[in-house]
């Protein structure tokens, strides 16, 4: 089977397409025939290095975390899948696997069947960004209509879901975004949107409860000037050595920094499944072939995009 991997680290030109073996599944897994899959930004971090600590420095590698795709084969003691239902999921180990294959054998509890209103697009693009919406959400403690919220690079992936799904709790929520992504934030809920290219949002001066950094070009230190005096910063990107000081420095201050780690599971899935079911939208943005992998990286990396990059295998 045809598998998208990389020798070294570096940028786009290290990936490649290899042969390999298609999978053999253990007892509780079930043999995925990719259809989709989509791009993340803990993708190329990976990729270029910058999570060695976590990811190990043992080649080859894949890219690539969710996917979705049709069930090929099951393992002995999986009761809960049939030969031929559509699904999406995402891989064990998103640090040292990919779904980036024609292929995948993953264990059964990481995969969920498709919803027939989504396609397998929109599917793929669920798990990794949409968990990472509910814990964030988990991580901001009690939400209600007099929470102010700033969501700083608002119609990523990630933002998509998070503005949705926070509107269910009434908060009060600004969003920042270009030019081009002012009527999703809009659509997605945001009460107040900032087009990051004509205004600078720390020259507003008005203070948040919770501020969450998507973009990760806010940073903390720049945060803590429209943060109030008890509040909460969210770093979904944090690089390895945040993680720990984040901890230590929050035991000074009101101001609390706290790192978003999060890890797809049937209970986060549950809660996404019944947003689609109410009309949750996902937008995906450009659906690339597998041939076109590298232009598919270079144009998730560039940024500047709403919603969601995939990558289709026919």
């Amino acid at each position: 089977m045809r598998a998208i991997a990389y020798k070294d680290f570096g940028n786009t030109a290290v990936l490649q397409i290899i042969e390999q073996t298609k999978p053999m599944i253990q007892p509780e897994q079930v043999l995925v025939r990719v259809k989709a899959f989509s791009i993340n930004p803990m993708d190329w971090k990976i990729r270029k290095g910058e999570m060695k600590l976590m990811s190990g420095s043992k080649f080859p590698k894949h890219t690539g975390a969710d996917f979705s795709g049709i069930i090929e084969d099951i393992g002995s003691s999986v009761n809960s899948f049939k030969i031929g239902d559509e699904v999406f999921g995402v891989v064990k180990n998103i640090m040292k696997e990919g779904a980036s294959s024609e292929y995948v054998a993953v264990p059964s509890s990481l995969v969920w069947k498709k919803p027939e209103n989504i396609s397998f697009a929109q599917a793929a693009s669920i798990p990794v960004a949409g968990t990472a919406a509910v814990t964030a959400i988990e991580k901001m403690g009690k939400i209600n209509s007099k929470t102010s919220i700033l969501v700083n690079g608002a119609t990523s992936g990630f933002g998509m879901f998070l503005l949705q799904l926070l509107k269910e709790y009434g908060a009060n929520l600004t969003a920042v975004t270009s030019t081009k992504g002012i009527e999703y934030a809009k659509k997605w809920g945001a009460d107040t949107v900032i087009d990051y290219t004509k205004e600078n949002i720390l020259l507003h001066r008005t203070a948040y409860d919770i501020i969450i950094d998507l973009s990760g070009k806010l940073g903390y230190k720049s945060a803590k000037e429209i943060m109030k005096p008890k509040s909460i910063f969210l770093n979904p990107t944090p690089r390895p050595i945040e993680i720990p000081l984040s901890i230590l420095k929050n035991l000074f201050t009101d101001k609390k920094h706290t790192v978003i780690l999060s890890s797809p599971g049937t209970a986060y899935t549950n809660i996404l499944l019944d947003a689609v079911n109410k009309g949750l939208d996902i937008e995906v943005n450009k659906v690339f072939p597998f041939s076109q992998y590298e232009e598919a990286y270079r144009y998730a990396e560039k940024g500047g995009y709403t919603g969601k990059i995939v990558i289709e295998i026919n």
